[in-house]
């Protein structure tokens, strides 16, 4: 009994999340604390928004509509807000794009204070274009900063951390915001999405200045272009995209969910929220047990293990008759999903230059927003055409093949060697090693000493030539 209760003493720590880049790191802990929970207050007024029109219009339509006009600047943006990020300091960039974004909460709070909303939605929805395309230059920014924070090998944990933050505030900012508009109303919930920005903006004004390493190249229609043609040049990267486009496009049965909860397993809505659940609580319990995945030296090939994995419980999902099994299936393909999305972030960190990272992560943004939409798009079609279980199946084998397709015509993804490309980066940077929990140091990433209390990068960052190099599939 002994033996066994040591071996679960020391299996049960390698199995969760490896939050050492937390806790040796003080300025990543402030931007990964205050990102978690601004994201947090944004799916308290996402959800608020939602009921609000839904309770002025009565329109389920229009409720659509709220996520048509988010997804529109949400898609420009993420190109051109990436290659601001590319162009200007990203922490100046981030502290007004989040004192936008409070202002934004702060206009909805007012209006619905003052009554200016309630026989007429439109102000709302003016108001969630606004808040998205300062969403579109906020996120590349924030994730642009992060590997100069932490040391390159620690990048799928602060990925996986990244995601528990967000995943843990999709699963929880909604259940608040019902609460909260009950008992409260609309009001209370976007008080509360304001008093949440206090969190970025401390942990941003902590940090010095982080100018893009080599200095800003612009922001316009040259700059977008030059760092869509640096991804098609590099086809590690860009297949992490495809293979994540397949998955969504193909493997997305979202849409269905209503429609299978009441002619597939004899339910309702309750069933149907079980099912959006599920997929969320699959990708929650996989963050929480990330931490082997700091150990994955083939990275590649487990991203197209994992989408094959989610593929195939999605043909479960349709094959199912029973809710339980289906619910597990669902869930084992949330899991799946999330091991992917730590990894390939995780490569995309690592494989971009510095002064490129706001631009991929602004295609990374409209590609993880975008897929699940033309799931939608797809499952729903085909399922118009034929049925909605028809739909599950062939997607998830459409998936499935056109993945091993991909993989097949670039073989240089499954190739891909985490261990080398890291040693790369490190040999060739010209800074120290980094020194957890040390004193601020008076340098910045520009060369610019920040001014006082603030925390300065800790960790060696690759040259632009070596992080371009290290998509060679022969590394």
């Amino acid at each position: 009994m002994g033996d066994r209760s040591g071996t679960v003493a020391w299996v049960v720590p390698k199995l969760l999340a490896d939050i050492s880049p937390l806790r040796e790191y003080p300025a990543y802990r402030r931007l990964w604390a205050g990102e978690t929970i601004s994201s947090l207050g944004s799916q308290i007024t996402a959800t608020a928004v939602l009921l609000q029109v839904f309770a002025i219009t009565r329109s389920s339509f229009l409720v659509g509509l709220v996520r048509l006009v988010a997804l529109v600047p949400l898609f420009g943006g993420g190109l051109f807000g990436g290659a601001i990020a590319d162009a200007v300091d990203r922490r100046r960039l981030a502290m007004i794009t989040s004192g936008g974004l409070a202002a934004v909460s702060a206009a909805f709070l007012l209006l619905t204070l003052a009554g200016a909303v309630d026989d007429a939605a439109w102000p709302l929805m003016c108001l969630v274009a606004v808040q998205s395309a300062l969403l579109a230059a906020d996120q590349p920014a924030r994730r642009a900063m992060t590997p100069n924070l932490i040391p390159l090998e620690h990048l799928p944990a602060a990925s996986a951390l990244a995601q528990i933050g967000g995943t843990a505030a999709g699963v929880f900012g909604p259940l608040i915001a019902g609460v909260t508009v009950a008992a409260g109303g609309f009001s209370v919930a976007y008080a509360i999405d304001l008093v949440t920005f206090a969190a970025p903006l401390y942990g941003l004004a902590r940090l010095p200045a982080m100018p893009p390493r080599g200095g800003g190249r612009g922001a316009g229609v040259a700059s977008v272009a030059e760092g869509l043609r640096f991804l098609h040049g590099q086809p590690v990267l860009l297949m992490t995209f495809v293979v994540d486009l397949i998955a969504m496009v193909f493997g997305m049965p979202r849409a269905l969910f209503p429609a299978l909860a009441e002619g597939r397993f004899g339910g309702g809505s309750a069933t149907a929220g079980a099912m959006y659940s599920a997929v969320a609580v699959g990708s929650l319990l996989a963050a929480g047990l990330s931490g082997p995945l700091g150990g994955v030296r083939r990275q590649g090939l487990a991203v197209v293990v994992s989408i094959a994995l989610w593929g195939g419980a999605i043909v479960g999902f349709g094959l199912a008759h029973d809710i339980a099994l289906g619910l597990a299936l669902l869930a084992l393909a949330g899991a799946a999903d999330m091991v992917s999305a730590i990894l390939r972030n995780a490569i995309l960190n690592v494989a971009t230059p510095d002064e490129m990272r706001g631009r991929l992560q602004g295609v990374f943004l409209v590609v993880v927003t975008g897929g699940p939409r033309l799931g939608d798009l797809e499952a729903g079609g085909v399922a118009a055409a034929t049925s909605p279980v028809f739909s599950v199946i062939s997607g998830g084998l459409a998936g499935i093949g056109c993945l091993l397709l991909a993989t097949a015509a670039v073989p240089a993804l499954i190739r891909y060697d985490a261990k080398a490309v890291v040693a790369q980066a490190q040999a060739r940077s010209s800074q120290p090693p980094p020194k957890p929990d040390a004193a601020p140091s008076t340098g910045t990433p520009g060369g610019t000493a920040p001014s006082g209390g603030t925390d300065a990068p800790q960790v060696p960052r690759p040259s632009g030539g070596a992080a371009r190099d290290t998509l060679d599939p022969s590394a």
